[in-house]
């Protein structure tokens, strides 16, 4: 990753984990409030309901005449106290606050009630427990357990999807980065011709044929970097199409690349019937450059090129490196090169189809490694 994408990649984890950490919290703190509410109303309506049988065995007790035996609770200390607030039977966990009904105090609940009636001079049934404080505890520790978990998970979950989402972006980066190295190694090629033929010129001071083919050669090299560049930079839907007679936008284009022919020593043969298609000027110029241009590029010196256009159709033959049959599938996409051999950006055929998909013509490419390829455009 570059920095662009790490702070990209960084913000969007942040984002989703800071929003996932404060939906989590607010869910764990309702969940809390919930659970400990149900909690002490569960162990209140426990108590009193210890309280009730209690009171319920001294009033039968008493009525019945029968000894009085007060049973024990695992969890619950039990006290019976008289009108004076003297302790006669069970214990208590903790001093008795008689003053309140149903109170909470160093994590021991006392519910304290009156329903014995004065049954055995019994008036304060008490009950006092702290599982109501263990059972929370227990609560909270189970809350936290499944929160630690959940923000792992999300910790996870938000790394694998920033990655997924920004795996694009990443991608784009990286093909605009490759895009960029390209173009100051295309760029650097000619500029670097035209210097050394232009420093040559000046230290002659006379006129050199060959130096200034070389000249001519890499001025129209840069001017289809800018063409390729500007296609795909600047919209170019205003320009309008018109019949255009393709066979002579060919001848015209056979010209233009005479000299970079010669250079490679590489034979054009040429069959051109009249071809009449209604397309824009421009992206008829650059249909037949860069489709001609690759021939070239990738055609090795001593080779041949053919060029046939019938009334539907352009076919360019080549007898250059080919195209690997497992290539074939990726070269129309943009900054996608099929293979190191020239150099390029990896736009030429993406521009092509791209023609070729706006004015509905078919493409059909078969190549060879090693032995040529032959492109054919289908005019509609």
């Amino acid at each position: 990753m570059n920095k662009i994408t790490k702070k990209s990649f960084y913000s969007l984890l942040a984002l989703y984990l800071i929003s996932s950490f404060m939906f989590l919290s607010l869910t764990a703190y309702w969940f809390y409030s919930s659970q400990v509410a149900m909690e002490k109303n569960a162990n209140f309506y426990k108590m009193n309901h210890i309280a009730d049988i209690v009171s319920a065995k001294v009033i039968e007790a008493h009525m019945q005449h029968k000894q009085f035996k007060l049973d024990r609770f695992r969890q619950e200390a039990i006290a019976l106290f008289d009108l004076d607030k003297h302790l006669l039977y069970g214990r208590t966990a903790q001093n008795v606050d008689f003053s309140k009904d149903f109170y909470m105090k160093d994590d021991i609940v006392t519910l304290i009630t009156q329903r014995t009636a004065g049954h055995l001079h019994v008036k304060y049934v008490v009950v006092q427990s702290d599982e109501c404080v263990k059972n929370i505890q227990i609560i909270k520790n189970k809350i936290a357990y499944a929160v630690i978990i959940t923000a792992f998970l999300i910790i996870i979950i938000a790394v694998f999807l920033s990655y997924i989402f920004l795996k694009p972006i990443k991608d784009k980066m990286q093909e605009i980065e490759d895009f960029v190295k390209d173009t100051t190694h295309e760029l650097n090629t000619p500029i670097t011709a035209i210097m050394m033929s232009t420093s040559r010129l000046k230290t002659k001071k006379s006129y050199d044929e060959k130096t200034v083919k070389n000249i001519s050669i890499s001025t129209k090299q840069l001017y289809d970097i800018y063409a390729s560049l500007s296609f795909l930079s600047f919209d170019n839907n205003s320009e309008e199409s018109i019949e255009l007679l393709f066979d002579e936008i060919v001848k015209e284009d056979i010209a233009y690349f005479s000299e970079l022919l010669e250079k490679k020593n590489i034979q054009l043969l040429t069959q051109l019937e009249p071809c009449s298609i209604n397309i824009a000027p421009t992206k008829a110029k650059m249909l037949i450059n860069n489709l001609l241009s690759n021939a070239i590029k990738y055609s090795n010196p001593n080779t041949k090129i053919k060029i046939t256009t019938t009334t539907t159709s352009l076919i360019i033959k080549d007898e250059g490196i080919g195209i690997k049959q497992d290539k074939l599938h990726e070269i129309f996409k943009r900054f996608v090169r099929a293979n190191s051999y020239a150099g390029g950006f990896g736009v030429g055929l993406n521009i092509v189809q791209s023609i070729v998909k706006e004015y509905d013509f078919h493409i059909d490419i078969q190549s060879k490694e090693n032995s040529g390829t032959i492109i054919t455009i289908i005019f509609s």
